[in-house]
C-alpha cells in the first residue's frame, strides 16, 4: 500500500545507501537531490535510462498539423517545451503572442522563460504538479481554445488525452521527438542500488530491454506520475515510493518523506 508517496510495508527497517535517479545528472549543484544526499548521508547517482531523438521538420510535416492554427499548448516536461519551440524554428513558425501555456507544474512554466517573453496571464501551472490540478487549471481557460499536446512519439498521457477527448477540447497530439532506451548495463552491473526511481513508463521499458529477467531482489522502487506507476505494476515489480501526490508533489519530496522514516538525518 502507497500512502503519502510511501509503501508501509516490510522494507522500512531496510538500510538506504545507495538511490539511483534515472534521469541525467543536474547541472546544479543547487539541485534539492544533493541536500536530500548531504542531510541523510545517502550517495545519489544519476542515469539517464531513456535519450530522445528529434523529429525532423519533414517527419513533423508528415502529421499534417498546422501549429499556427492553435491557440493554446499543453506541456507536461521541458523536454516537450525544447521539441516544439525547435520544429517552430525549423519550420520557420512565428508562434503567435497570445497563445497560451498550461503546463504541469511551476517549474515547467518556468522552463518558457528560455523561449518566449514569459508572462503570467499566457501562462497557467497546476498547483502541486498532477494532472488533476492541470485540469482544474485548463478548464477554466478552454472555451473558444484549440489545444496542442506534444508528445514523444511512443509516449503520453492518455489520461490527459481522455480529458481532453471528454470535456469536448479540439485538440491534437503531435509527435515531435521519440524515446529510445539507453545502454544502463555498466551502471546497473556494478553496482547495488537500494532505491532506484523511475520518471516514464519509456525508463521502465529500458530497464526490462536491458535486463528481460530482471528482479529487484530487495531493491526499492519509486514512480513519478501515474502511468509510471503503471508501467511498474505491469511489469510486475513492486512499487514502494510514489509521486506527485497530496503532500508528495515531487520525486524529491517523495523521497525526503521516505528518508525521513526510513534513514535518520545527520
Amino acid at each position: 500500500m502507497v500512502t503519502n508517496g510511501i509503501k508501509h510495508a516490510e522494507h522500512t527497517a531496510k538500510t538506504i545507501k545507495k538511490i539511483l535517479i534515472t534521469q541525467p545528472r543536474p547541472e546544479s549543484d543547487k539541485s534539492p537531490y544533493f541536500e536530500l544526499a548531504r542531510r541523510y548521508k545517502v550517495e545519489m547517482e544519476f542515469f539517464p535510462f531513456i535519450k530522445l531523438e528529434a523529429i525532423s521538420a519533414k517527419e513533423f510535416r508528415k502529421q499534417k498539423i498546422e501549429i499556427p492554427q492553435y491557440s493554446a499548448v499543453v506541456f507536461t516536461s521541458r523536454n516537450a517545451i525544447d521539441h516544439f519551440f525547435r520544429i517552430c524554428e525549423e519550420m520557420k513558425i512565428s508562434v503567435s503572442q497570445d497563445t497560451k501555456y498550461f503546463c504541469i507544474s511551476e517549474a515547467v512554466a518556468l522552463y518558457l522563460q528560455k523561449f518566449i517573453l514569459y508572462r503570467k496571464r499566457k501562462v497557467f501551472y497546476g498547483a502541486d504538479g498532477t494532472n488533476k490540478c492541470l485540469f482544474e487549471v485548463i478548464n477554466k481557460h478552454k472555451e473558444n481554445e484549440r489545444f496542442l499536446y506534444p508528445c514523444s512519439e511512443n509516449q503520453q498521457d492518455n489520461e490527459i488525452v481522455n480529458w481532453l477527448k471528454n470535456n469536448k477540447c479540439e485538440f491534437a497530439t503531435p509527435y515531435m521527438y521519440r524515446t529510445i532506451s539507453n545502454d544502463v548495463r555498466d551502471v546497473m552491473d556494478n553496482k547495488a542500488f537500494d532505491v532506484i526511481c523511475f520518471f516514464t513508463p519509456s525508463g521502465v521499458k529500458s530497464l526490462l530491454e536491458n535486463f528481460p529477467a530482471y528482479s529487484q531482489n530487495g531493491t526499492l522502487i519509486g514512480a513519478f506520475g501515474n502511468n509510471t506507476s503503471r508501467a511498474i505494476e505491469d511489469a510486475g515489480l513492486n512499487l514502494h515510493i510514489k509521486a506527485p501526490e497530496p503532500q508528495v508533489p515531487s520525486m524529491v519530496a517523495a523521497l525526503e518523506r521516505f528518508l525521513q522514516v526510513n534513514v535518520k538525518s545527520k
